[in-house]
């Protein structure tokens, strides 16, 4: 099974970036993810319910995304079983590339799968591939552009930190914050007298 596309997000480069590495608003746009847990440096581990056609199954297993390039592109490995509904693994691609106020991804994935998943069909995966892609590009990108919108910039605690960030990135992340604020704030009109 093959796929790829490209998306344009409304929202920064590094925005995106920053979406495509957040386990938790990754699992609330992944069709069907019940759990996804950072494991290891780059490794995650993820549980997952999937329909293709008659088959119903829960998938376990792990993601890992390698030939990062931050905050242009990465490779992603994943693997999962279903136990006796199967097995499924394969690779993608993921390219940003920003375009004035918004971003270009591009994505290209190879999978395949064995067991009964395999015996309902190629083209039933397809389909189903292309409509769990669909809805995660959805979610995504609704989540990612109102993440970056400078109202939720605003209303983002001054001193809130992320895990492994220094004092640096945090006064640097607050002066661009503030900087945006003012940014986009409304303009005083000027009064004729």
């Amino acid at each position: 099974m093959n796929l790829s596309g490209t998306q344009r997000i409304a929202a920064p480069q590094a925005a995106v970036w920053d979406g495509l590495n957040d386990p938790g608003l990754l699992k609330s746009c992944i069709p069907g993810c019940e759990t996804m847990e950072l494991s290891a440096d780059n490794e995650y581990r993820l549980s997952m319910m999937a329909a293709v056609g008659p088959v119903k199954a829960r998938f376990t297993g792990t993601m890992r995304l390698t030939d990062v390039v931050q905050p242009t592109s990465y490779s992603i490995t994943f693997e999962g079983s279903a136990g006796v509904a199967g097995f499924g693994k394969g690779r993608a691609e993921v390219v940003l590339s920003p375009d004035g106020d918004t971003t270009i991804l591009n994505y290209k994935t190879t999978a395949q799968v064995g067991g009964k998943l395999a015996q309902v069909g190629a083209r039933l995966i397809d389909g189903v591939a292309a409509k769990m892609a669909e809805t995660f590009f959805e979610k995504f990108k609704a989540a990612v552009t109102e993440r970056s919108s400078p109202k939720v910039l605003a209303d983002a605690p001054q001193d809130a930190t992320v895990p492994g960030q220094n004092a640096f990135e945090r006064t640097w992340l607050r002066r661009i914050w503030s900087a945006l604020v003012r940014f986009f704030a409304p303009k005083p009109r000027n009064k004729s007298t």
